[in-house]
């Protein structure tokens, strides 16, 4: 049985984001960079499917400049992913060249079970790459993921909906996973795993291999702003029934809102 999971590293969420000079993406000179948090529930759910099956590959895949993407990579890895293919790309493809790089790459391998993902990553919030990259695999999907059980080749997959409902799927291989917060609680990479995961094979491709570019994105990023400043918060002092006052004269002469 063979697994694969789609890793993408993010900007941790305490980066202060900074706009590039061309207006068209962010500084990353002093990001810090991490595997995106919903990602880090589909490589735990692989690994677990892993320790109950037996027999498993679990294989991590990301996209993006291979020097950085690769210690996201590593960091699958090191928890204990088998080995693991890196597309080695510029870091701005939109959600459809991400997805149809990520075909193209797994339809290269022998075999495919299952590909996990995370439900979206927290820099972009496209949440689509899972859904086209099932389309171009010509497989079924379940996205926002919060239980996945079963054995044997029969599985169910349970999904929240809006108003608090849940669906259930029964779903058999191959087929993507697109992992939510709760699904399970990913484990902490140990110090004999990241000494592990230096040695494990790591596959690179370019888009080139895969007979793409960056020029078959179908959007394009630009006019980058970072969202203005909040204004001071002004506090009414005084018994409430000034405050009361104070505040609807505020609200009409100043806020103009009424």
């Amino acid at each position: 049985m063979r697994i694969f999971v789609c890793v993408k590293q993010v900007p941790d969420t305490e980066t202060k984001i900074k706009i590039n000079s061309d207006g068209n993406g962010i500084d990353e000179s002093s990001i810090k960079w991490i595997v995106n948090p919903y990602d880090e529930f589909a490589i735990e759910e692989a690994l677990k499917l892993k320790e109950s099956a037996g027999e498993i590959r679990v294989t991590a895949i990301s996209i993006g400049p291979k020097k950085r993407v690769t210690d996201a990579l590593r960091t699958a890895m090191a928890m204990g992913a088998d080995d693991g293919i890196v597309i080695d790309s510029e870091d701005s493809l939109d959600p459809y060249l991400t997805a149809k790089a990520l075909s193209e790459a797994l339809k290269k391998e022998d075999s495919c079970d299952f590909i996990f993902t995370g439900k979206l990553a927290i820099d972009d919030n496209a949440s689509s790459v899972s859904q086209y990259l099932a389309e171009f695999m010509g497989i079924p999907h379940v996205t926002v993921v919060s239980s996945f059980k079963g054995s044997g080749g029969s599985y169910t997959a349970e999904r929240e909906v809006e108003g608090g409902t849940k669906e259930v799927y029964s779903i058999s291989g191959p087929a993507v996973i697109a992992a939510n917060k709760g699904l399970n609680t990913p484990r902490y990479a140990s110090l004999p795993g990241i000494m592990k995961a230096k040695k494990k094979p790591l596959k690179e491709l370019t888009l080139g291999d895969l007979g793409l570019s960056g020029a078959d994105s179908k959007v394009t990023f630009s006019n980058f702003e970072l969202p203005p400043e909040k204004p001071p918060v002004k506090f009414i002092e005084g018994e409430p029934a000034e405050q009361a006052k104070e505040l609807v004269k505020l609200l009409r002469e100043e806020a103009k809102v009424l």
